[in-house]
């Protein structure tokens, strides 16, 4: 019960209130799919779900703790989807939120970076602060995500692509957070399906 009520004062903080956290993200959720069901095809139903997870996750205060931003920089958010491209050789940008301009439908090798590895290992990452992890690779044009979230998009054994979630101040994002991350990623895999999703990469993308 603690654990769930992070609205009590500690050390002069208020933390989060992880309980209703919960319960908003339950009732994004069932919008996102709702929206998602009636969209006119796969990017489209993907984009009801990026849209809504800046919105959704993240410590809203975490922007305002010493040394969670760096000098310049100022708290913002993406989202996305690195989808499978049929001859698993690359991945392509869909439903991108907050990249670059030019980056929606650009593609990366298989086995680039983070959303490579949790493609293959078909396993939800978090990392709450990128300056601890060498291995990180910046592929936003708009910033440098400093706390991202990845979670395989699963459907009958096999990661589709991997949905992304990333803040710009450092510890936005939480286990709480990936957990309803990893939620949103089974609605998303589900809905690329529902779609066609594999069969529009193919006919539009080759």
């Amino acid at each position: 019960m603690v654990g769930d009520r992070e609205g009590f004062r500690r050390q002069g903080r208020v933390m989060r209130d992880l309980a209703a956290f919960r319960h908003e993200a339950l009732r994004a959720l069932a919008r996102a799919g709702a929206a998602a069901s009636a969209a006119s095809g796969p990017e489209d139903a993907l984009w009801t779900i990026t849209r809504t997870l800046p919105d959704a996750l993240g410590d809203r205060e975490a922007h305002l703790k010493p040394g969670n931003l760096k000098e310049g920089e100022r708290q913002q958010f993406a989202s996305g989807c690195f989808m499978v491209m049929p001859d698993r050789q690359t991945n392509i940008l869909v439903a991108p939120v907050n990249f670059g301009a030019k980056q929606r439908h650009m593609r990366i090798a298989h086995d680039l970076g983070h959303p490579g590895h949790v493609i293959k290992t078909k396993q939800p990452m978090l990392l709450a602060n990128t300056d601890e992890h060498r291995s990180f690779v910046k592929i936003l044009e708009t910033f440098r995500a400093g706390s991202p979230m990845f979670a395989p998009m699963m459907w009958q054994g096999e990661a589709l692509g991997v949905l992304i979630c990333a803040a710009q101040a450092r510890h936005t994002m939480s286990e709480a957070d990936l957990e309803v991350h990893v939620a949103f990623s089974h609605l998303a895999a589900a809905q690329w399906i529902a779609h066609g999703g594999p069969e529009w990469l193919r006919t539009s993308f080759g």
